[in-house]
């Protein structure tokens, strides 16, 4: 009777450490927004150049603080550039001369669109462009330029 209380607890103890994992991996690939509580948000756009490796569901940042997402990222037909759609949280709002630019974490980590305010009294607005944009950083085009000179 004792060995199957025994079991039964280290069971548990199984089951919770796999739900853990499971939540943390989640949370690690940026899969769920668990613990976020205002759905609300509005869309900016902006065109790059160049995106690197940035994925949709990246984060977007100001002063390393995490203000919205990356929704999606396709090619703009007219200028042939990336275009990046950002879903916002309406609780901050960038005035119309802030300008994005694509930031990695770290030297190989993860990357993620940074927004620097201006200081425009206008602001933007849902469906409005980020004008003043800043690409991607790729490590093999930096390795190139070192190596040719």
């Amino acid at each position: 009777m004792k060995r199957s209380m025994i079991d039964f607890w280290v069971g548990i103890f199984v089951l919770i450490g796999i739900a853990s994992m499971v939540f943390l991996s989640l949370k690690v690939a940026n899969i769920t927004s668990f613990g976020s509580t205002n759905n609300s948000s509005y869309t900016l756009y902006a065109n790059f150049s160049n995106i690197g490796s940035l994925k949709s569901g990246a984060p977007v940042k100001i002063s390393g603080f995490t203000v919205g997402r990356v929704t999606a990222i396709g090619l703009n037909s007219k200028t042939y550039q990336a275009q990046v759609v950002m879903s916002i949280d309406n609780n901050y709002h960038f005035s119309s001369d802030s300008s994005a630019q694509i930031l990695t974490t770290g030297l190989l980590g993860e990357q993620y669109v940074g927004i620097q305010s201006g200081a425009d009294d206008t602001m933007l607005k849902n469906n409005d462009t980020i004008t003043l944009t800043s690409s991607a950083m790729v490590l093999e085009q930096l390795i190139e330029k070192f190596m040719t000179k």
